[in-house]
């Protein structure tokens, strides 16, 4: 399967491997919304024993993207916003889901809820990208 004959969704779960290597992967994605999932493990914790505010940042990047990239046009983040709400724990399942708020043919801007197994907010993230003339 060639790069234009693959979903976004299986291609950034094949080539995005920082994503892949924190457990993050995309389930579900369309030209409205994305949704990535992660589950928390030891690794993702830091030293008070909640999860590392950089893994929910690749959890909500990575659904970012997907969102981002859905139509073909190879598309960078160029401004990302985290308001961290709640801490996740060793064990939660986490699902961030990006919603596209302006669809602009140059500048995207995307809006992320995080939120555990039984729904609790844990992170707030905004971000806008920069879509190139560049097929992915």
């Amino acid at each position: 399967m060639t790069n234009a004959t693959m979903s976004i969704k299986d291609l950034l779960n094949r080539t995005d491997r920082f994503a892949a290597n924190a457990g993050c992967q995309i389930t579900e994605v369309d030209d409205r919304h994305a949704i990535a999932e992660m589950r928390v493990t030891a690794e993702h914790l830091n030293g008070g024993h909640v999860c590392q505010g950089g893994a929910l940042f690749t959890l909500a990047d990575l659904a970012i993207a997907a969102l981002m990239n859905h139509d073909g046009h190879l598309t960078f983040g160029i401004s990302n916003s985290i308001m961290f709400v709640s801490s996740a724990h060793e064990g939660d399942q986490l699902r961030a889901e990006a919603v596209l708020v302006a669809d602009h043919q140059k500048i995207p801007a995307v809006e992320v809820r995080v939120t555990d197994h039984s729904g609790r907010l844990i992170c707030h993230v905004t971000g806008l990208g920069y879509r190139k003339a560049t097929n992915i």
